[in-house]
C-alpha cells in the first residue's frame, strides 16, 4: 500500500522558482515561462508564504538564494528530472538502428538512399557509422554492417550478400568533350587517371587494351591518388580524369548524366559487399532496415 503524500505546494509555484533560481532574475525567469514577471514574483513569494521561509535575496539588479533556497531547490530540480525522465519514458520511443559502412559506401550508395527509408518509415532513428574500420557489434552499438569482404565474418553473425563488385571505368562527359573514348594505349596516356587505395588500374589496363603493367605502368600516367574511392569518384564528376569505381556506387551519377561509361570491359572485384549482422539482436528496426536494404540494391551493372 503506497502512503499518500502530504500537501505539495502548487506546480506553477514551483516552475517559478526553478526558473527563477537558474536565472536569479524575475524578468528573465518570466520570460522563458511565457507569463509577466509580476507572475512570477507573486508565484515566489506565495511558495515563500507556504513553506514559512524566505527563498531569495532582493538584491538591487538580481537575486540571491539564502541558504534554505539553495538547498531546496537542489531537491526540487532533481524532482522536475525524476518527473521529466518519468514522462519521457511513457511517450513512444522512435526504433533505433545503427548502421556501420566504409565512408564510400556511405556516401556514394547509403546517404543518397536515405531520404525513401526516412519517407518510408518516419519512426526509424538511423545512425550511421562510417569508418575503414571494422567496427564491433557489441562495444560500438552496431546493429547492422556493411562489409567488404568474403564470409565467414565472425561467429554468431548472420552474413546476406548485398551486390557484388563489378569495377567500371567512367569519367565526366566534360572530360570527352564529345571525342570518342579512348581506343589505345596511347590515347589513354592523354587523360589523367584517378587511383584509391585499391589500384584496379594495372589488371584493367592489361584486360582492355592488352598491354601489361610491366609496359604501361599506370602510375607513370597523370594521374591524382586518393586514399578514399569516394574522394576519386568526386573529382573524376568534376572532370578530373578517369576513375575506376564498383559500378554500384556511380550507377546514379551515370543515369543522371554527372557521368558515362567509358568501355564496356569491366573487372570482377576480389570481394563483395554484404550485410552483416549478430544473430542474437533481434528487433523491428534492425529486421526493418535489413528489409529495405534487400529490396532497394540494384545487381544489374550500368549501361
Amino acid at each position: 500500500m503506497t502512503t499518500p503524500l502530504g500537501k505539495l505546494p502548487s506546480l506553477n509555484r514551483l516552475k517559478a522558482f526553478e526558473a527563477a533560481a537558474r536565472h536569479l532574475n524575475f524578468r528573465l525567469a518570466a520570460e522563458e515561462l511565457g507569463v509577466t514577471q509580476g507572475a512570477v514574483a507573486q508565484h515566489v513569494r506565495g511558495l515563500e508564504v507556504e513553506l514559512g521561509v524566505v527563498l531569495f535575496e532582493r538584491l538591487p539588479r538580481t537575486l540571491a538564494l539564502t541558504g534554505e533556497g539553495r538547498s531546496y531547490i537542489a531537491d526540487i530540480r532533481r524532482a522536475f528530472e525524476i518527473i521529466a525522465r518519468a514522462t519521457g519514458d511513457l511517450k513512444p520511443q522512435p526504433a533505433r538502428v545503427t548502421i556501420s559502412t566504409t565512408p564510400t559506401f556511405a556516401a556514394k550508395w547509403l546517404i543518397p538512399r536515405l531520404p525513401e527509408l526516412t519517407a518510408r518509415h518516419p519512426d526509424l532513428d538511423i545512425h550511421i557509422v562510417a569508418t575503414d574500420r571494422i567496427s564491433n557489434f557489441q562495444i560500438d552499438g552496431v546493429d547492422l554492417a556493411v562489409r567488404y569482404g568474403r564470409p565467414p565474418f565472425g561467429p554468431g553473425l548472420g552474413a546476406e550478400l548485398l551486390f557484388e563488385q563489378e569495377i567500371i571505368a567512367v569519367c565526366s562527359p566534360m572530360l570527352l568533350n564529345g571525342r570518342q573514348p579512348p581506343a589505345t594505349i596511347g590515347e589513354l596516356s592523354g587523360y589523367a587517371l584517378l587511383h584509391d587505395v585499391h589500384n584496379f588500374w594495372p589488371e584493367f589496363i592489361e584486360r582492355h587494351y592488352g598491354v601489361s603493367a610491366s609496359q604501361h605502368d599506370p602510375l607513370n600516367f597523370r594521374g591524382i591518388s586518393f586514399n578514399q574511392t569516394a574522394h576519386a569518384i568526386d573529382a573524376a564528376v568534376a572532370g578530373q580524369g578517369i576513375v575506376l569505381a564498383t559500378g554500384n556506387f556511380v550507377a546514379r551519377d551515370i543515369a543522371e548524366g554527372r557521368l558515362v561509361r567509358m568501355v564496356s570491359t569491366s573487372l570482377r572485384g576480389p570481394s563483395d559487399f554484404y550485410l552483416v549482422w549478430p544473430k542474437y539482436r533481434k528487433s523491428a528496426a534492425l529486421q526493418t532496415a535489413l528489409a529495405w536494404l534487400r529490396a532497394d540494391v540494384d545487381t544489374r551493372p550500368p549501361e
